[in-house]
């Protein structure tokens, strides 16, 4: 009955392909070979070759050698395309007294039959000069017309003498776990190179940058794939490969693409711009733990926490305060608090949008202005004023910490800025209440319950309020060198 049931639900599926070679026939000429040097440091440094009488057996050695120094690295998540210039590169010039180039070799796709071609950012990253090769050996002198490493995309024009075959933009939104696709791409410079899988998982975070959404797929990707297309079975592409996972720098299975649906709008602003313009709203989040949603009266753990709000960003001019949870941003609910920075940089700048929040044990709606990610939120930091003031000390040996309060010796033991106040963590015990958290002396409680606090003793009597109210643990706003946070703590007596 069971094997019944599944064969039922099966009937719908799309079969498996009786072959690929129609659909590869198609899309391999707008695939390309994506070329980038790099003028090395010059002869007498590190980097280069020791001289050998010609002929030496050692010297082919040792040419062999510099051509693999970038090649297998060992495990880990790792940009697929090939290093230095360990995919068919040429050997570097290694004459006394000269540099040599180092040349790393990757793919891409062109998306407009005038020339323009899409890759990595990590592919171009830093070239002197770069080449594109077509799948019939012309090769074409390519110019980086924008390029974006918090995505890890670039655009790149070539001139051709005639208009180039270019392929469409698939939706990736509609790709399914266990959908067929295809990956073209350069692996090892061995030029155009057809491999098949399926969808394996969709939203894949690899912790390679504030925006991670990837597409992981078991179509083999190997080093000199990145920037290459991942179609579907119509020929749209739907993925730009991107990362694999490998202990041993070839394809186990596990490679990542970054979504089109991610990748065409920092394209098209790559494309007008030179640059990606996303928009920004100005909080610092963490995650909703089952503590923290327990200690707020929240029924899940849905939402990003908010634990900083940016000076004249547009989440203060809102009116965002610390310890409101975002609970949608536009409509888009947030199962994750990682959706959040994806879902604001892909809004429209200047737009006005909803923003739902949980504050207090209630639901609110707040109008937020998207303003445009500044290039840099570095926060400035007064000058320390030492002198010798004792400070008072509270034991709290039940949770695994000493406090006391803000004091000019503390603000130089610790180069706290000259404005704080709060209450700072003197000592943590280890295996502690407070150092299971992540608690260190030199943290700054700043908050507890979402109410400001400037002594111990107004921290231990929140503590009671909380404990008296039935509560199981209370939320500590904790400020340190990495910024905001909440950390939930138990509540003992």
């Amino acid at each position: 009955m069971i094997l019944a049931g599944f064969a039922a639900r099966g009937a719908a599926a799309h079969p498996a392909p009786e072959s690929f070679a129609d659909l590869a026939q198609t899309l391999l000429p707008a695939v390309v070979n994506v070329s980038s040097s790099t003028n090395a440091a010059p002869s007498g440094e590190a980097q280069d070759m020791p001289a050998f009488p010609p002929g030496s057996p050692f010297e082919q050695f040792f040419k062999d050698f510099m051509n693999k120094r970038h090649g297998d690295q060992g495990g880990g998540t790792d940009k697929d395309e090939g290093g230095g210039d360990d995919d068919g590169g040429d050997a570097p010039d290694t004459a006394p007294g000269k540099g040599h180039k180092s040349q790393s070799l990757g793919s891409g796709f062109i998306i407009d039959p005038s020339g323009i071609v899409v890759t990595n950012n990590h592919v171009i990253e830093g070239a002197d000069e770069v080449t594109i090769t077509l799948q019939d050996n012309t090769i074409l002198k390519a110019t980086v017309i924008g390029h974006d490493d918090r995505a890890d995309l670039a655009v790149l024009k070539v001139n051709p003498e005639k208009p180039l075959p270019a392929v469409k933009w698939g939706n990736s939104d509609a790709s399914r776990v266990g959908d067929w696709v295809l990956a073209i791409g350069n692996p090892f410079g061995l030029g155009g190179t057809v491999t098949a899988g399926i969808v394996s998982a969709r939203g894949r975070d690899i912790q390679q940058g504030p925006y991670d959404d990837f597409i992981q797929t078991d179509a083999a990707i190997n080093r000199g794939n990145s920037g290459g297309p991942l179609f579907n079975m119509e020929g749209d592409v739907i993925g730009i490969n991107t990362a694999i996972f490998s202990p041993n720098g070839g394809s186990i299975g596990l490679g990542f693409s970054i979504p089109s649906g991610e990748a065409r709008v920092v394209i098209d602003q790559l494309r007008k711009y030179g640059r990606a313009r996303r928009g920004w709203l100005g909080v610092r989040i963490q995650p909703v733990s089952p503590d923290i949603a327990e200690t707020l009266g929240l029924k899940g753990q849905d939402g990003a926490l908010v634990a900083g709000v940016t000076k004249d960003g547009p989440a203060e001019k809102a009116h965002v305060q610390n310890g409101d949870v975002i609970l949608s941003f536009n409509g888009t609910r947030l199962k994750e608090m990682r959706t959040l920075p994806r879902v604001v940089a892909e809004t429209a700048i200047d737009s006005k949008v909803p923003l739902e929040i949980w504050r207090n044990g209630k639901d609110l709606t707040l109008d937020v202005t998207v303003a445009e990610l500044p290039d840099d939120q570095k926060p400035a930091n007064s000058a320390d004023k030492p002198k010798k003031i004792a400070p008072l000390s509270q034991d709290l040996a039940a949770l695994g910490l000493k406090i006391a309060p803000v004091s000019d010796e503390l603000k130089q033991k610790y180069k706290l800025d000259d404005k704080v106040t709060g209450v700072v963590i003197t000592e943590v015990t280890p295996d502690g209440l407070a150092s299971d958290r992540g608690l260190k002396p030199g943290d700054l409680i700043v908050e507890v319950q979402q109410h400001s606090i400037a002594s111990p003793t107004e921290l231990l009597k929140a503590m009671a309020d909380a404990a008296r109210d039935g509560k199981k643990s209370v939320l500590l706003l904790v400020q340190n060198k990495d910024g905001l946070r909440w950390v939930p703590l138990p509540v003992k007596k």
